[in-house]
């Protein structure tokens, strides 16, 4: 059965926020809010995650997983850009967007996409989840709760509780979320390319 934790949106309880970040450390796969809707997250290195995040949402491995970063310091650790990219990026951030980038060798093998040695990376706007960053002190390794055959991400931590209960170890609840998945922009090329839009405003990389 899945932990429920149920977290203030604006002022996260110190001692809640640190509960779930040591389930995390120890392996949890976790549902969690962010800026534009629910994720499943888990330590970088969790192998276990990954697949879990694999089996939950029916995906193939040409998937972009996405980092998710406190800030842009993390996020420059982990994915390479020019200075143009750089300064794109840095104006929608943090935001509800995700972007596409060569990774670099800090990134585990079985998260780049197969051909491209791409990954995703964010950092969002949402309070819970920096303070859930910042206790854990990397990145979440994450995909949008969006289980397969359904048009639309579940909004409501309760209904994730009642219907994940037995595939993830806890869900992070800090009242309803979006519906819409980020918009995600693939800079692996140098120039910008929309590859989904969502959340957050795509006029800026068109």
């Amino acid at each position: 059965m899945a932990k429920y934790f149920d977290v203030h949106p604006d002022n996260p309880q110190q001692r809640t926020i640190g509960g779930v970040a040591d389930l995390i450390r120890s392996g949890a796969l976790v549902a969690y809010p962010t800026d534009s809707c629910f994720a499943l997250g888990c330590a970088l290195g969790n192998r276990d995650g990954i697949n879990r995040i694999r089996s939950i949402r029916n995906l193939d491995d040409r998937h972009h997983f996405t980092l998710v970063c406190q800030n842009f310091a993390q996020l420059g650790q982990f994915v390479n850009f020019d200075n143009d990219v750089f300064r794109a990026i840095k104006a929608a951030t943090p935001g509800s967007y995700t972007f596409i980038l060569p990774a670099t060798k800090e990134v585990p093998r079985q998260l780049l996409h197969p051909k491209k040695k791409t990954v995703g990376v964010r950092i969002p706007d949402h309070v819970v989840t920096q303070a859930l960053l910042a206790e854990l002190g990397e990145p979440l390794l994450s995909s949008t709760l969006l289980l397969p055959d359904e048009d639309e991400p579940l909004t409501q931590g309760w209904e994730i509780k009642e219907r994940l209960d037995h595939v993830v170890d806890a869900v992070v609840d800090s009242g309803d979320c979006g519906t819409q998945p980020t918009t995600v922009v693939d800079f692996s090329s140098g120039e910008a390319e929309i590859v989904r839009r969502g959340a957050g405003d795509p006029s800026r990389f068109e």
